[in-house]
């Protein structure tokens, strides 16, 4: 009668196979409905690989999202991009204040390179930046042609950066206005 106060942690072989069963049927439900999902839903197992359009490269700036996600959805790109946000967009990867952030951005578009085989990447600067004005000081964004020419200079060698590091990426560069109208650069 002793062994009957003998207290065994659960998992023992001797006297914790009820609750071992337990978990073990609630363990075999909780894998058959996983995988009944998967098996329905195979885009939840497998959504970071595939081939996606462009990698879109934007500014942190809160009143940008919805400008941004409507330019893309005037593409119907919806679905079909990655997305990189920091601040500046192309300024956050090629101003010499914010040099310490670039290898983030280049390590992340090569993994969207690698995960979503992208053949292209968009940077999509905008006006009215303050990364703008951190990199570059308040006069190189004093007016609007003095902000379009910093912006271009920026998009345009963040272009170059592309070709040096990924040279089979086309780049597409563009100026976003407060309305959420686009400006084109080649």
């Amino acid at each position: 009668m002793i062994q009957d106060t003998i207290v065994h942690p659960a998992t023992c072989a001797c006297c914790g196979d009820m609750l071992r069963t337990r978990f073990d049927r609630r363990r075999f439900l909780h894998l058959t409905a996983g995988a009944g999902l998967l098996a329905a839903f195979p885009s939840l197992a497998f959504g970071a690989d595939g081939n996606y359009d462009a990698m879109l490269l934007t500014c942190i700036d809160p009143r940008f999202p919805q400008p941004t996600i409507n330019y893309m959805k005037s593409r119907k790109m919806i679905g079909k991009y990655s997305q990189f946000t920091f601040a500046g967009a192309s300024i956050g990867v090629v101003a010499p204040a914010f040099k310490t952030w670039a290898p983030a951005f280049w390590d992340n578009l090569a993994a969207s390179i690698q995960l979503h085989h992208i053949p292209k990447v968009i940077a999509m600067n905008h006006r009215d930046c303050g990364a703008a004005k951190i990199a570059y000081g308040a006069e190189k964004v004093a007016n609007k042609q003095i902000e379009t020419e910093t912006h271009k200079a920026a998009l345009m060698e963040f272009r170059k950066q592309v070709a040096e590091k990924q040279p089979t990426l086309k780049v597409e560069l563009g100026l976003m206005a407060v309305d959420g109208k686009v400006e084109m650069f080649s």
